[in-house]
């Protein structure tokens, strides 16, 4: 049995006293353990300020570029130990390994590549031009000048249990680039691959004294001792994240809080969309993808489906034979596209969901009840099957309030209207992502003003792009990452926005002439 230890203040403390297990949801055998218990997260928090702030703040944009660079090397040069942990403790299949691991390392090189990029345009310069310089009176010489510049704090990262990788890596590499030294704290459920991978990272020396920690188990008392310049980015549940926000000082001292929460996210079939064609396909297969890619665990997954009543059977019934192809059971076993979900309370949280949105309609397959598993012992793993619940309208409902975090979707009827297609994706109350299939520009630009404020990212799939496009839930680090309302109203890369998380945006206001001089630009 593996003992997940805690990497801070420059050693491996061993937590005690009472341990959480971690197990392979596929069997329901014992992995590891882990105790956070003895840390000293004042000491962890002075390290990173003491140490890895310095160092950081210290290093050029190149400098910090060619760290992540070197950061993805290390973790690509472990790729097959790294996915082969993600399939034991995560019930990934090996895609859905990759799509974790793959997603880490890509996003410490798209980061690597933007500091490439500020290091030629910035040199030597720490901070980052907002807009131009205007004059601010009659008098000429009077100017002002919006910046980015770095903040003087710790970066804690509260990481859900679906990304291990992807989750801890994507939020180091744009705290990293950004000067900021980082705490990291993992789902304790699946925390075997961030373990290892901080193993890693610890031996490497990649990163400078500090400038890394990371705890596995509880966070302590650690949030209640962030201050005024440190910073809180979080992935997990709603009631979580109120929770967080509410954390005594947070109020007081300004602390700042990014989170990344609920998510309905929605599909939209235009009405232009005919059966077999590109647009219908396209949908069909988003929608399949985003129910068994990581078993439908994704915060980025597809919930809700809106299909024009005409077209509704049809599109019902292809969903149903795709999802027929898919075998449930251990990830290890050859043909098994479906894993289980990653922890017993997730098995009990999935089914309830399934049964309280399907309580307003009817499941068409799948269902409420844990499955055996193809490759597992009868009785063992967290296994669900791809579940469709079919409902009779768009209206309110629990489809609306209940996110079934995993495979299972529900097709709703609507009239075909950019209107109602709107109002259905702000039913959700804030989404991460949702997507609309049509060649109808009248219809799209409806649907972009009256449902893009609900949403933090919007595909419009069009039949020229349609075997082009990503599937909604595939984050990418270009376009920001985040949501309005229950999605948690925050936002992560976005390629040069993520740093701004990280920086501070001050505007300077003195003689034209000598603010030019001193930021290098012409007054």
């Amino acid at each position: 049995m593996i003992r997940l230890k805690s990497w801070v203040y420059g050693t491996w403390h061993e937590g005690n006293g009472k341990l959480a297990a971690l197990v392979n949801p596929a069997t329901e055998a014992p992995l590891a353990e882990a105790s956070s218990e003895g840390v000293d997260f004042a000491r962890v928090l002075d390290h990173a300020r003491g140490q890895g702030l310095p160092a950081l703040s210290s290093m050029s944009w190149a400098e910090r570029a060619l760290m992540l660079k070197n950061v993805a090397k290390l973790f690509h040069s472990h790729r097959e130990e790294l996915l082969d942990l993600a399939q034991q403790n995560g019930g990934n299949t090996r895609g859905d390994a990759k799509f974790d691991i793959d997603g880490a390392i890509g996003t410490l090189g798209a980061y690597a590549s933007l500091g490439e990029s500020l290091a030629a345009k910035l040199g030597d310069r720490k901070f980052i031009l907002d807009g131009e310089m205007a004059q601010l009176t009659r008098a000429p010489r009077f100017g002002g000048q919006h910046l980015w510049v770095p903040r003087k704090g710790v970066a804690v990262h509260v990481n859900a249990f679906n990304f291990p990788a992807w989750g801890t890596f994507e939020k180091a590499a744009v705290a990293w680039l950004a000067g900021a030294p980082i705490v990291s704290k993992p789902a304790t459920a699946t925390a075997l691959v961030a373990f290892r991978m901080a193993e890693l990272l610890a031996a490497s020396g990649l990163v400078p004294e500090g400038g890394f920690q990371l705890v596995c188990g509880s966070a302590g008392d650690l949030l209640s001792r962030l201050g005024a310049q440190d910073s809180l980015a979080f992935t997990g549940s709603n009631n979580t994240g109120a929770m967080l926000r509410n954390t005594p000082g947070f109020a007081e001292r300004g602390v700042r809080v990014n989170v990344e929460a609920d998510s309905l996210n929605a599909v939209v079939l235009g009405p232009d969309a005919e059966i077999g064609g590109e647009l219908w396909s396209t949908a069909v297969r988003h929608v399949v993808t985003d129910m068994t890619q990581k078993t439908g665990q994704k915060c980025t997954a597809i919930r809700r489906v809106a299909v024009p009543e005409s077209l509704v059977n049809e599109f019902q019934e292809a969903v149903v034979e795709a999802l027929a192809a898919h075998v449930v059971g251990n990830p290890l076993v050859v043909g098994v596209t479906v894993g289980p979900v990653a922890t017993a309370q997730q098995l009990r949280d999935v089914t309830a969901g399934i049964r309280a949105v399907a309580a307003s309609g009817r499941v068409v397959t799948g269902g409420a009840e844990r499955v055996d598993g193809r490759g597992s012992d009868a009785g063992k793993g967290y296994f669900v099957s791809p579940t469709v619940i079919r409902l009779d309208g768009a209206g309110a409902g629990p489809v609306h309030d209940i996110e079934v975090f995993g495979p299972s979707v529900s097709i709703l009827p609507y009239d075909g209207s950019a209107a109602e297609g709107a109002a259905l994706l702000g039913r959700g109350q804030g989404s991460l992502v949702s997507t609309a299939y049509s060649d109808d520009r009248a219809w799209l630009g409806q649907m972009i003003v009256d449902g893009g404020p609900w949403l933090g990212r919007f595909m419009l799939v069009s039949s020229k792009v349609a075997d082009q496009v990503t599937a909604p839930g595939m984050v990418l680090p270009s376009c920001v990452h985040g949501g309005p309302g229950r999605a948690g109203g925050g936002e992560e890369l976005g390629h040069e926005r993520g740093l701004e998380f990280y920086m501070q945006r001050t505007a300077l206001q003195g003689d034209r002439v000598v603010l030019g001089k001193i930021l290098g630009i012409e007054a």
